[in-house]
């Protein structure tokens, strides 16, 4: 292949799989994530339907963004090649400890600095010190990016 020296970054058919596989199907797992964890949340009891919708489609562009940037992120620090040549194991784990790494930050700035928000009494939380987390935002990482890159991965779905 002429592209097989190439980093991930000049490949098309990275770029394609990133823009046309990877973020579609990261957009639509995300959404029904943040739609099936609402109960896990005390703006399901305390928000109006009109803000929780703004909040579902809020939260899912910002795993959007945090599941894109984990990608990038992960293919500059594994100096990921052409897609042909991926390393799919470890640019999968590097993309989901960055994605966890971040969230587990955003969580504790959101629910114990800022108070954007609070768990509801149903949200499983891990105790690091001080710090409660929410498990919920937590597994989301460690399930979405490994599903999402595996669809996307799929020989079937870039037949067009």
């Amino acid at each position: 292949m002429a592209n097989d020296g190439a980093p991930w970054y000049r490949d098309a058919a990275a770029r394609s799989m990133i823009l046309r596989r990877y973020l579609p199907w990261l957009a639509g797992l995300s959404l029904v994530w943040e739609i099936v964890q609402l109960p896990l949340y005390t703006i399901w009891n305390d928000g109006r339907p009109a803000y929780i919708a703004f909040a579902v489609l809020h939260c899912t562009a910002g795993d959007v963004l945090i599941g894109g940037a984990a990608l990038a992120a992960a293919l500059v620090i594994t100096q990921a090649p052409a897609l042909a040549a991926w390393r799919w194991p470890r640019i999968v784990f590097v993309t989901a400890a960055i994605a966890t790494s971040y969230t587990a930050f955003s969580e504790w700035v959101n629910t114990f600095v800022l108070r954007s928000w609070e768990y509801s009494a149903l949200m499983p939380r891990i105790s690091l010190g001080d710090i409660e987390l929410g498990v919920s935002p937590l597994a989301q990482w460690l399930v979405i990016p490994p599903l999402t890159l595996w669809l996307a991965s799929l020989r079937k779905l870039s037949a067009r």
